[in-house]
């Protein structure tokens, strides 16, 4: 599975578990570490974990494993690492300190193929509203 893809379909999955303020940043250009990160939020250490979890399941269906995981039992900020595309997903008052997404300023936000940006969108919206 190219990385796009890869990335697609992990945030896909993460929609699933209604994880929201979605991003998807190629990074490519930038370094060597990724192609692709996937930012998502859950409103708690529990939702993060099924985010993680649903994830990891739609990705051992592609046939793609994590050469690691990090900080699921915390549930504060989980690290999947794909080797192309690096998810990271945070509980909502870690997400806003960290601002993971700020340290990329040069990466290309990658727009979401219909119907995951309407999704992504009134995900966002419900969480915040």
């Amino acid at each position: 599975m190219d990385s796009l893809k890869k990335a697609l379909a992990a945030a896909e999955a993460a929609l699933e578990k209604k994880a929201y303020d979605l991003v998807v940043l190629e990074v490519d250009h930038l370094h060597s570490i990724a192609d692709y990160f996937l930012i998502a939020t859950g409103r708690s250490d529990v939702q993060v974990q099924a985010i993680a979890r649903g994830i990891g399941e739609r990705m051992d269906r592609e046939d793609e494993r994590p050469i690691a995981i990090e900080g699921f039992h915390h549930g504060h900020w989980i690290v999947l690492d794909y080797v192309d595309v690096v998810v990271h997903i945070f509980f909502e008052p870690v997400r806003e300190f960290y601002r993971l997404e700020n340290n990329w300023t040069d990466a290309r936000e990658v727009v979401l193929p219909e119907p995951y940006r309407s999704q992504a969108r009134d995900l966002t919206l419900r969480a915040l509203g």
